[in-house]
């Protein structure tokens, strides 16, 4: 009879005979799905990134190794490479401005070259559905570009091309979402008759592991699908509506193409930012459909075959419905930004011209435990628990300019971590049960800050602060503080308020997630749309 401490060693043993995947990318909205499938798979995990902090958020932190590297920096490719057999390649600059397909190109060439330097015997790469006989978009042409560069390298390539992913927070299914949900009648560019094979995240998922984890020599181009080859762009928004369970929508296809107002057009409807949206929209100009050789052909297909695109819709709307959204879209547009900016406290800021808002209550009725919980619910459907009109106005405003606005959401209505984003801010920092601090990502001259926090009060019940930093950039930033400071005056004393007054009803538990939600959204505590 074999002991469970048996069983854990051996089960130990084989881990460590397993072979070490480096995945790159990790926190981003595949790669950030990929890590636990790698692990229940049984491979030895390594994740790498720019940002430490972020890798240490994710909540497989503890069962992997994480190194921090910029794969744009040859010395620290190196390092992450050391001892790894397969590497999963999921990078790519989309989100980061002008000059992405170099920058897309360098790190490509750097894994390739360094990959054959540490003995790394295969390297996958996810990259897109495209026609062999047609000029690409930009954002195609780069995808290509790497895929081929890395053929060329002395390292096997597995390269998975895949089309429209649709999964909870992917950026395909959020513009289908966003669309279809808020446009009954679309006039659209002809493109939206194009086919468009979509795929759902899981199967993704499924060949990345399978085209890591496969025994002997596997290499080649090989595509990704539903199977579902006859379905154009118009038939996602329909069918999704159908699922959805809303009326019927028309889509009217225009006689142009217009790609670039596409992107515009797509940025305004949804809250995908324009950076990722007009290269989307480019890559629509083309049929996206699997030819062969398939993925199923070469490696074991999903258990239960490929998931019709319906299938996937119905399990990212109950994915939605629950809050669980592992990753999304956002942390692929961010993860290519430069580092996050140290935080409003530091003393190293001395000496700049800053501009806050601080508020201080004290509640001797409610418990510490509430207020957070109340904190950590805030944005999204909760709202910002001040005048709805005016934190409407000024999302719209944002939305106008190019900014997240409102829409965006977050990724769960009741948990936080490093990296996520709340409507337009992004979490900056979390100290468990006492400290949020938000970044803002509205368009501003200047860097903003919201911190909130919540302290045992030396007369019992909770001490709630509430700061808000601006850090001007020259004049018009000045200008623009003052020209805000109404809007604070309204705004930021009606929040404290409110969030004390929601912790005393006790909003925001978990327990009553399903059925308090639409409730909740229809009180008139002065939430934010």
């Amino acid at each position: 009879m074999i002991s469970n401490q048996d069983e854990e060693a051996r089960t130990s043993a084989e881990r460590n005979d397993a072979e070490r995947v480096l995945v790159t990318g990790a926190t981003g909205y595949v790669g950030g799905r990929l890590v636990p499938e790698l692990r229940a798979a049984g491979a030895r995990v390594r994740v790498c990134g720019r940002d430490p902090r972020r890798l240490a958020a994710q909540p497989w932190a503890e069962e992997v190794e994480a190194v921090t590297a910029d794969l744009s920096d040859r010395s620290a490719v190196r390092r992450a490479l050391a001892e790894v057999q397969v590497v999963v390649f999921l990078v790519h600059a989309m989100g980061g401005g002008s000059g992405f397909e170099e920058r897309e190109a360098r790190m490509a060439r750097i894994m390739a070259e360094e990959a054959a330097r540490a003995g790394v015997r295969r390297i996958v790469y996810l990259s897109g559905l495209h026609p062999d006989d047609e000029p690409l978009s930009t954002h195609m042409r780069s995808r290509e570009r790497v895929a081929q560069i890395l053929r060329e390298g002395e390292v096997p390539v597995v390269v998975l091309e895949a089309a429209t992913v649709i999964g909870a927070g992917s950026a395909s299914f959020e513009i289908i979402r966003h669309l279809s949900e808020r446009l009954p009648i679309m006039p659209a560019p002809r493109w939206v008759r194009h086919r468009i094979e979509p795929v759902a995240v899981s199967d993704v998922l499924h060949y990345l592991v399978a085209a890591a984890t496969a025994p002997g020599e596997v290499s080649g181009t090989l595509a990704v699908g539903s199977g579902e080859s006859e379905l154009r762009f118009a038939d996602l928004l329909t069918i999704y509506a159908e699922v959805a369970g809303l009326s019927r929508r028309r889509v009217l296809a225009l006689p142009f193409p217009a790609p670039g107002l596409s992107g515009l057009w797509i940025g305004l409807i949804t809250p995908v930012p324009r950076a990722i949206a007009a290269p989307l929209a480019h890559s629509m100009q083309h049929d996206a459909v699997a030819r062969p050789p398939l993925a199923a052909e070469v490696l074991p297909p999903p258990p239960s075959g490929p998931t019709s695109y319906r299938a996937a819709v119905r399990t990212a709307l109950d994915h939605q419905r629950e809050g669980e959204i592992a990753t999304s879209w956002e942390a692929d547009v961010r993860r290519d930004r430069a580092p996050e900016a140290p935080l409003p406290e530091d003393p190293d800021w001395a000496g700049q011209t800053v501009y806050t808002d601080e508020r201080e209550l004290v509640a001797t009725d409610v418990d510490p435990s509430e207020v957070w919980r109340v904190i950590e619910g805030i944005g999204g459907a909760s709202g910002w628990y001040s005048t709805p009109l005016l934190w409407t106005l000024r999302g719209l405003a944002d939305r106008a300019v190019g900014g997240p606005g409102l829409s965006r959401g977050r990724r769960d209505p009741h948990r936080l971590r490093v990296g996520d984003a709340v409507d337009w801010w992004r979490v900056e920092n979390i100290e468990e049960g006492r400290v949020l601090t938000l970044r803002a990502e509205m368009r501003m001259s200047g860097r903003a800050w919201l911190q909130l926090r919540v302290d045992p009060a030396e007369e019992g019940g909770s001490r709630y602060r509430q700061r808000a930093v601006y850090f001007p950039d020259g004049l018009p930033g000045r200008l623009y503080w003052w020209a805000i400071s109404p809007f604070h005056a309204l705004v930021f004393p009606a929040m404290a308020r409110n969030i004390l007054a929601a912790a005393r009803r006790g909003e925001n538990a978990p327990a009553s997630r399903a059925a308090g939600s639409s409730a909740a959204r229809g009180r008139s505590s002065g939430r934010g749309a």
